[in-house]
């Protein structure tokens, strides 16, 4: 049970674990009643779910005594046993909840991984089991078009490849298309040896933008590989604050001192473990929800 995902329905976290044996995921019943009461108190949500379970069974609701158990990273950073439901009993969990969050949690639910990001993201999952982590062109702009292309492969036609037209977001033009090749060369060269180094060279080609669509998960992943190998360091992006981020990012354009401070702190020596890879691209995907 070490494979992981973390989805994010209104900026709160819905944990599941994949269950191997019988091929499908099942999803914190706990983290699912926070969402639907909007609430981020562990033990109430803990209290709720316990009231739940005994409303449904005193109505002879299947959903009462239908909990498997499997073990989660709880609040106080132990795994330990939580109740979790798959797919369908989720959905039927939102069904009988006494409020109006359920339909647009249901909705949510029931449709994001079909959508391009959703696609997207799974294959980011096989990444951590993908030869190709073995080689890319780390550092290099064509290491970054492998990733690009593996990630949006079949879903964008531009998948891998420098974009040619000009783009701006909030009002900031990105580097000029006609100028990317050698931007990128330049940023190709740029050192790569010690943490600052590093974290020059990912500002520069977050600013340099070179696909239309997916830089960030693209860069993020581009960024851990450089400090695997550099440092035998990587992010936990678990650690980072979306809108921190977000802001850090955004302000690294003109100054880098906190998306510095931000990714300093939230280095890790688990460069091979996978759950903190699963994680890492859950919280990667999110940074890049509306």
């Amino acid at each position: 049970m070490s494979k992981i995902s973390i989805r994010f329905f209104n900026d709160r976290e819905v944990r599941a674990v994949w269950d191997e044996e019988n091929s499908k995921w099942w999803f914190s019943v706990i983290d699912v009643v926070g969402v639907l009461n909007n609430q981020d108190d562990y033990e109430k949500n803990r209290n709720y779910w316990k009231f739940m379970k005994a409303k449904l069974k005193k109505e002879n609701h299947q959903l009462g005594s239908v909990t498997t158990q499997f073990k989660l990273t709880a609040p106080d950073g132990k795994k330990r046993l939580s109740n979790v439901m798959d797919y369908d009993q989720i959905i039927e969990f939102a069904r009988n909840f006494p409020n109006n969050i359920s339909a647009p949690f249901i909705e949510w639910f029931t449709y994001s991984d079909e959508t391009i990001d959703g696609k997207s993201k799974v294959k980011a999952y096989k990444l951590f089991e993908s030869s190709l982590l073995d080689t890319i062109e780390i550092g290099t702009a064509k290491g970054l078009k492998q990733i690009h292309a593996y990630l949006f492969g079949g879903l964008y036609d531009f998948a891998g490849k420098i974009r040619t037209v000009n783009i701006s977001k909030g009002g900031f033009k990105f580097a000029a298309a006609e100028y990317l090749p050698k931007t990128l060369e330049k940023i190709e060269k740029m050192p790569e040896e010690t943490f600052d180094q590093i974290v020059d060279k990912y500002v520069e080609m977050n600013v340099a933008h070179p696909f239309r669509e997916g830089n960030g998960r693209t860069t993020r992943i581009w960024l851990d590989l450089m400090l695997k190998r550099s440092l035998k360091r990587c992010v936990d992006w678990s650690q980072i604050n979306k809108y921190d981020y977000l802001s850090a990012m955004s302000e690294s354009i003109l100054d880098s001192t906190k998306i510095n401070g931000l990714l300093k702190n939230a280095l890790t020596d688990k460069i091979d473990d996978r759950e903190m890879f699963m994680k890492g691209i859950d919280y990667s995907y999110y940074y890049e929800e509306a």
